[in-house]
């Protein structure tokens, strides 16, 4: 579904995620995937306790605090507990209202990747840091160009099933991480997609007709290419797959590949070169973005 993690051994080394280093819940090194996370651990835990110390400090009760805010008494309890995920929007409230000095605050994007699967959290902090994205897609849309109604139906078709809930965390964290497209200075952005990916009507056919005119739209923006590889090309260089490659601020370059839920950062170069030749030979074989533009105009009109 377009975004997991891990580590190859060589690259955690690499990238000072060696052993002995702090690694998200599900990052793997090996074969065996680590278990995820339980929904009460980690910085969900730390943000509750965070949150009831703020509340009684203030001498306000449960039942007072949410009504302040705007929850109910049962969901301002699961945050509290670090059952649940707390929205920016609560996060921004409670920090106001409990006079809490920017402290939630400075927990707020660390909670905001608890939203994402774990095996994508590690993929997640790196996107944040990157100067260049480049993406190559044969499944669906990738995150970065997904819209709402789109996402969410990714979402609801996941197995096992997802719960509403947790359907509309990732949606609201993927859109989060489109930030990207208007972040100060801009990223260099590119994105090769199968157009077989462009084919399929997730969500039923007006969300398949918004997500074809949201890629369009995307890419008019300067920093912004999008390729579509035809499917009557005769020759093709990722048949291997899915990646994406990422070059951080200070220089960092990084590889990331995923297949079902399994996933893998590679930072170790010589296969981090490998797949960078293998997306400048992809976008090469690729229709340009004006072909490719021209190319969803066609699938638009026609069905």
């Amino acid at each position: 579904m377009n975004e997991p993690t891990g580590v190859d051994n060589e690259g955690a080394r690499a990238s000072g995620l060696g052993e002995g280093s702090q690694r998200e819940p599900g990052l793997t090194t090996g074969a065996e995937p680590e278990p995820p996370p339980e929904v009460g651990s980690g910085i969900l835990r730390v943000f509750g306790r965070q949150l009831k110390r703020f509340r009684m400090r203030a001498g306000l009760e449960r039942p007072e605090f949410a009504s302040m805010v705007g929850y109910s008494v049962s969901t301002i309890a699961a945050y509290e507990q670090g059952r649940r995920i707390p929205p920016p929007r609560l996060i921004d409230q409670a920090d106001e209202v409990l006079d809490a000095g920017g402290v939630l605050l400075e927990m707020k994007e660390e909670v905001a990747r608890a939203q994402y699967p774990p095996f994508f959290r590690d993929a997640a902090r790196l996107e944040v840091e990157a100067v260049e994205l480049h993406a190559y897609d044969t499944h669906v849309v990738k995150g970065l160009l997904q819209t709402p109604d789109y996402a969410r139906a990714v979402f609801r078709m996941w197995r096992p099933l997802l719960d509403e809930e947790t359907i509309e965390q990732r949606v609201a964290a993927r859109l989060a991480r489109q930030e990207i497209f208007t972040r100060r200075p801009l990223p260099h952005l590119s994105f090769v997609i199968e157009e077989a990916v462009l084919h399929k009507r997730l969500g039923g056919e007006q969300v398949w007709r918004g997500q074809l005119e949201h890629i369009m739209l995307a890419g008019q923006a300067r920093n912004v290419d999008v390729q579509v590889m035809p499917l009557r090309r005769e020759e093709h260089a990722g048949l291997a797959g899915p990646f994406t490659l990422m070059e951080t601020k200070d220089g960092r370059r990084i590889a990331y590949t995923e297949v079902q839920s399994d996933s893998r950062l590679h930072t170790e170069r010589t296969r981090v070169r490998e797949l960078e030749v293998t997306y400048g030979t992809l976008r090469a074989q690729a229709l340009t973005p004006q072909e490719s533009v021209a190319l969803i105009e066609k699938l638009l009109r026609e069905e």
